[in-house]
């Protein structure tokens, strides 16, 4: 209860007010804030997307991601030691493939010696103490620019499953610690555990893009991957409906099922509900992708002056934590390490 005091002689002065429960006390200063912060982001909490290019040497800006860069392996080997000097405990490789070996079913996925396994290899000899996470969907190596096989005007899914599969062994046999199937297609997640499985692979964990959506905040990854002008239609027949949310519910809990060790939600800002609603469903290790386009969207406000780059990146990365989030993929990643060891 509230009430207003005036001692004698006090009339001309402004009124005290009388409250038993002030939250401000809590904000007095930094230390107390620090003592009473119910989230906190950690480099642990982090995972760098890389982008691969083939070559020696070569370092290309990511036109529409400024500060992202496709490195060829011998720089991406030097950058990633980097960021794991920082503490950054995981990179997740994304390749862009040569036009010319790009065809319609995405043959290039299954060669051993793609740009792909190539880096897994180099890394797990020059920085055995990083994880190192692979894509697999077949976006990257087809010629019309989808995750799947493409018959007609449809993605067909057992077929793509079966490609799948022998894409993801492909990356176990390089040394891929994580499988992170990013399709979308039905059933994968269970194909591609037994498969593994099946050939020793026990230990090599999948962490699905379980609840991956058709969203517009895709464009610059596209960019950076090269199937910006190679992508025909769209993919809202296998991504998700961004109104949809019980179906990611739905999603999570037949991966779980189907042998995945941790799921995704993608994009992540936007659905940092979805997280939230996984999290308290499943209680298992949840991710979200802060995706291209949302780092994109911070990257031009700050370059513009209309918000401080460096508190807004932090503060968008402690947002999936307080929505349950155990970790976030983010082109922040080393920026971020780099922040949080200054303190």
């Amino acid at each position: 209860m509230a009430a207003f005091e005036t001692a004698p002689g006090d009339e001309a002065r402004a009124p005290r007010l009388t409250l038993a429960q002030r939250p401000r006390r809590n904000r007095k200063s930094d230390w107390a804030r620090r003592l009473v912060r119910e989230t906190r982001l950690s480099v642990d909490d982090l995972i760098w997307p890389v982008f691969l290019v083939d070559g020696a040497g070569r370092r290309e800006q990511v036109s529409s991601m400024p500060g992202v860069f496709r490195h060829s392996i011998d720089l991406a080997v030097e950058a990633i030691a980097e960021a794991a000097a920082l503490g950054v405990p995981a990179v997740a490789l994304f390749p862009n493939t040569d036009p010319a070996l790009r065809d319609p079913r995405g043959s290039a996925a299954l060669d051993p010696e793609n740009l792909v396994c190539r880096a897994c290899r180099a890394l797990k000899s020059a920085a055995p103490q990083i994880g190192v996470i692979t894509d697999v969907a077949l976006d990257p190596y087809t010629s019309h620019g989808h995750d799947g096989i493409l018959v007609g005007d449809e993605i067909v899914n057992d077929e793509t499953v079966a490609v799948l599969v022998a894409q993801a062994l492909n990356q176990a046999r390089a040394g891929a610690d994580v499988i992170a199937p990013s399709d979308m297609m039905d059933g994968r997640i269970g194909a591609i555990r037994a498969a593994l499985d099946a050939e020793g692979f026990e230990n090599v964990q999948i962490m699905s893009y379980a609840a991956k959506y058709a969203s517009a905040f895709y464009g610059p990854f596209r960019d950076a991957v090269g199937t910006d002008k190679t992508l025909r239609g769209d993919k809202r027949t296998y991504q998700m409906d961004p109104a949809n949310g019980d179906e990611a519910l739905r999603e999570v809990a037949l991966d779980l099922e189907q042998g995945a060790d941790m799921v995704m939600v993608k994009p992540g800002m936007s659905y940092l509900d979805i997280v939230r609603r996984i999290v308290e469903a499943f209680h298992a290790p949840t991710f979200a992708y802060q995706v291209s386009g949302e780092y994109a969207m911070i990257e031009a406000a700050a370059a513009n002056g209309w918000i401080d780059g460096e508190r807004a990146m932090m503060e968008s990365l402690l947002a999936f934590k307080r929505a349950g989030a155990v970790g976030v993929l983010t082109y922040f990643a080393p920026r971020a390490a780099a922040a949080l060891k200054r303190g």
